[in-house]
């Protein structure tokens, strides 16, 4: 086996990053190798060894291909904003070639599944009219959806969904998960989704107040992921 996939969410702040590491885990489970990328990260903490983003360093934990963090988040902000208005404030241009090639050389180090994660959501800008939706296309990766369980969640998966197809890629799987546990009529949410989206469930996470790699994986299935 030897697959990547672009991770990508309904919205920020609905566990892509969580998801990600979970199949990564899962997939070291399985005695498959690993690699990641996290081609733009804001929000980032400066340290000893430069700004790390806390998202990057999840996935690269999970990485048994041997990576450097400026492998994995070549483009690193510290402002907790959207990723194009910290590359803006800093005079740098987010451009998709360039953050292709970085992907690229993740990709070619040949990992038996490789997680590309984005930024936010399908649409989030990078630099002039370019979206991290352009990079999965240079990539031409299938997509993952990380989907966000809570209060309108249907209209965003089912718009994102139709996004990733209308952009020519395939919707590879995606995820349900539940990031507001009082979410109504819950099961009937989940049923929903099912029957809207075009692509089978990979797992269903319940709310995980510690939401670590391993208890994530016990609810994938990589098997189910289109190749």
């Amino acid at each position: 086996m030897s697959a990547a996939y672009f991770v990508t969410g309904t919205d920020t702040e609905v566990g892509k990053t969580t998801i990600a590491a979970g199949l990564l885990y899962a997939a070291r489970l399985a005695g498959l190798s690993t690699a990641a990328a996290k081609p733009v990260a804001s929000g980032c903490q400066l340290t000893a060894e430069g700004l790390r983003n806390d998202d990057a360093l999840a996935l690269l934990a999970q990485c048994s291909v041997p990576l450097r963090y400026e492998e994995v988040n070549p483009k690193a902000f510290a402002p907790a904003i959207a990723p194009h208005l910290a590359a803006r404030d800093e005079g740098v241009r987010l451009d998709v070639a360039e953050l292709g090639a970085a992907v690229r050389a993740i990709v070619d180090k040949g990992a038996d599944f490789t997680l590309v994660e984005g930024a936010g959501g399908w649409r989030v800008p990078l630099t002039g009219n370019a979206t991290l939706s352009d990079l999965a296309c240079a990539l031409q990766l299938p997509v993952i959806l990380v989907v966000g369980v809570r209060l309108g969640c249907i209209n965003h998966a089912v718009l994102t969904a139709d996004a990733i197809v209308a952009d020519g890629l395939p919707l590879a799987g995606w995820v349900a998960n539940v990031v507001d546990p009082r979410t109504a009529r819950l099961q009937d949410n989940l049923g929903t989704l099912n029957e809207r989206l075009a692509a089978p469930c990979i797992g269903q996470v319940p709310y995980l107040p510690s939401a670590s790699p391993d208890r994530v994986a016990a609810y994938l299935d990589l098997s189910r992921l289109i190749l």
